[in-house]
């Protein structure tokens, strides 16, 4: 697996925790919008694309499988963030 992009939209709400929305791209054919960049309690998270279920819990629509994964794309995400220069 090989993630070809990582676009990022920066929220400009200073007393909000949502910091930005990621969209990536992965070899080059399949891409995830909506990819949440949270900051909370000091620590800059990732969540999942999700949605509203009839009962009020959140389900993740997209999402990796194993940790491994999981890292990869939270490295590539994060990167992407803290690089943007209007951050």
């Amino acid at each position: 697996m090989e993630i070809s992009d990582v676009r990022i939209r920066l929220v400009n709400k200073d007393d909000n925790k949502l910091k930005a929305v990621a969209s990536m791209t992965i070899d080059g054919c399949f891409v995830v919008h909506d990819i949440k960049i949270i900051e909370s309690n000091g620590e800059t998270f990732i969540a999942m694309p999700s949605r509203k279920t009839n009962d009020g819990e959140y389900k993740d629509i997209a999402h990796p499988l194993n940790t491994e994964t999981r890292e990869t794309l939270k490295k590539a995400i994060l990167k992407a963030y803290f690089d943007e220069p209007n951050k």
